[in-house]
């Protein structure tokens, strides 16, 4: 889905440093990063541990200041205006933000009277909640009690207690099992198509982003070095993706060579494994097989796939996602 009008959230220029000891240089968790998110859209930040995805979600939910460049949600400046911004977003941490000595219920009674909804209307927010995220049955029991998946989604429930114009997902499915990951991802569709909420995802799932997201921007180093839907992203990678393993990542360079000289593109050594780029795979894996082969460095493996996410970030980032991490 699009929307007209300004973006929901607009970081500008974002330049964040920590500290990494007295002795240590700083570190560079963002770098000029610059992302604007439409009204009404999943928007998510695709990027490794340590893109600096949490650092921008952090700024945006006023958690932290940047050393430069400016932030924006719902048109209020989030350093001029911070009590304001944190009244109209929700934010699921990748932390758990439930008290695991308390019930559901009381959990959400408790996160509702602090954004000031009344006792009576607290109530039946809770009541409403822990039905839509089918709680309803263990809402009087300890949270430790719960499992993974249950306690993840009380946390999204007490971010939208307060029916927040933007909802902020960092990692929201990390460590869940399957199963929970698929309900997770329901409810996360459900957000923006039947709310017309807007939801800032942070996550390093390719297949999540790719499911998820209305637009994307992939985050490396500290800056977006790429954005779109992930449909525009994907079609732009003309042909399709040739990887190819190798016996040792010392016939990696010759085998390299051998690949440019068929006409393969973008060809990406990573160990004993070659990425390139074919406009007929299926025609060109024969004739890579031939040619390896020939020059002794014969290939233990070869897979022909369409554009992936993974491919797209490999083009704009220089390595695979599973390199980076």
């Amino acid at each position: 889905m699009s929307a007209s009008g300004p973006p929901a959230l607009a970081a500008d220029d974002l330049v964040k440093t920590y500290s990494a000891g007295r002795k240590a240089p700083r570190v560079r968790a963002l770098d000029g990063l610059t992302v604007a998110v439409p009204t009404g859209t999943v928007f998510a930040l695709l990027g490794p541990n340590g893109a600096g995805k949490s650092t921008t979600v952090r700024i945006l939910t006023t958690l932290s200041r940047p050393d430069a460049g400016t932030a924006r949600v719902g048109g209020l400046d989030v350093l001029a205006a911070p009590d304001a911004v944190r009244h109209a977003i929700g934010l699921v941490s990748q932390k758990a933000s439930s008290d695991p000595m308390a019930t559901g219920r009381e959990n959400l009674e408790l996160a509702g009277r602090i954004q000031g909804l009344s006792r009576t209307d607290t109530r039946a927010r809770a009541r409403q909640l822990l039905e839509r995220f089918d709680l309803a049955d263990a809402a009087d029991r300890l949270v430790k009690t719960w499992s993974g998946g249950m306690s993840r989604k009380l946390d999204v429930a007490i971010g939208l207690v307060h029916r927040p114009d933007v909802l902020f997902l960092d990692e929201p499915t990390t460590g869940l099992d399957p199963q929970a990951r698929a309900e997770m991802w329901a409810e996360i569709g459900r957000l923006s198509d039947g709310e017309q909420m807007t939801v800032l995802l942070t996550t390093h799932y390719l297949d999540e982003a790719d499911r998820l997201a209305d637009r994307l921007a992939i985050v490396d180093a500290g800056r977006v070095v790429v954005e779109g839907t992930p449909d525009e992203l994907k079609s732009a990678l003309r042909g399709d993706a040739v990887d190819v393993g190798l016996a040792s990542a010392a016939d990696a360079a010759g085998a390299a060579a051998v690949l440019h000289r068929l006409g393969l593109r973008e060809v990406v050594v990573e160990g004993s494994r070659l990425r390139g780029r074919a406009d007929d795979g299926a025609r060109a894996v024969p004739v890579v097989l031939a040619a390896l082969d020939d020059a002794g460095t014969p290939a233990t493996s070869v897979t022909v796939a369409r554009p992936s996410l993974d491919d797209v970030y490999l083009r704009h980032v220089g390595h695979t996602m599973e390199a980076a991490a």
